[in-house]
């Protein structure tokens, strides 16, 4: 990973306090440090490397300006109750979480006015990051008493090399339920299945679903449940894909010759 945007020449490096030391969280540890910030992690559970670690939760937030919530999101809301005696105004909280409902509707109750913050959720891993894959995009979500916080998180992520996209939670966990959580469900009924990565008769359309495989166990596949059953809209996608699919598994069984089973093609192709 050597694609974020060094430090300027002269410019003090920021502080960061990163509690929770898991597959992202350390990819995103190395990812600040890279661009030549000053990274501290708090994370009882994982084996820090001595460099980084600090040694309770108050060392790791004194110094810091941002603290960064990289802890599994069922656990966010303790995290954040146990955080903000630690907390003041000169700091600002954003998690880093693939839902954003939630977590933001606890960092708006548990924060308030008094303390900046704003939720993020980066679209890249620690396997798209290895392989330097671009474009890097990540969404953020304002909190409506912190637009500053906002600002700094657009720098911030801009500074790392991506794109920032804004988003309220809700249309960001709507989309999410279209996309994140229904490729992941998809991957996992393949998996359970026994369709694997390496299929050497795997034609070329079915390159499209190696590399979803692959990204899947590779960047967060051990976060499947979670990524299912925070996002109160992931119900209802799958829902709607398990409907739609015995749709036209009954229309296969029920007419051979029936045209409107054809995939249509991309609206530029015909162009």
């Amino acid at each position: 990973m050597n694609s974020a945007r060094p430090r300027e020449p002269g410019l003090p490096a920021t502080r960061f306090a990163v509690l929770g030391y898991g597959r992202f969280g350390r990819a995103f540890a190395e990812l600040l440090l890279q661009a030549g910030h000053r990274v501290h992690v708090w994370d009882p559970q994982a084996d820090v490397p001595a460099a980084l670690a600090a040694a309770s939760m108050p060392a790791a937030v004194e110094a810091a300006r941002w603290i960064v919530l990289a802890m599994p999101v069922p656990r966010l809301r303790d995290a954040l109750v146990a955080l903000r005696p630690l907390l003041h105004a000169g700091h600002t909280v954003l998690d880093v979480g693939s839902v954003k409902t939630r977590p933001c509707a606890a960092m708006d109750e548990l924060l308030g006015e008094a303390i900046p913050h704003v939720g993020t959720h980066p679209l890249f891993g620690p396997l798209s990051l290895a392989r330097n894959e671009r474009p890097r995009r990540t969404v953020i979500c304002p909190a409506a008493n912190h637009p500053a916080a906002a600002a700094r998180a657009r720098e911030l992520f801009a500074g790392l090399g991506c794109e920032v996209i804004e988003l309220d939670p809700e249309s960001h966990d709507r989309a999410m339920a279209t996309t994140h959580a229904l490729a992941f469900f998809v991957a996992k009924g393949l998996v359970n299945l026994g369709v694997d990565e390496d299929m050497p008769l795997a034609p070329p359309s079915f390159q499209g679903m190696q590399h979803m495989l692959s990204a899947v166990r590779g960047d967060a596949g051990h976060l499947f449940a979670a990524i299912q059953r925070e996002n109160p809209f992931a119900a209802e996608a799958r829902a709607q894909l398990l409907a739609e699919l015995e749709r036209v598994h009954r229309q296969l069984l029920a007419d051979a010759n029936d045209d409107s089973l054809a995939i249509p093609a991309p609206p530029d192709a015909a162009a």
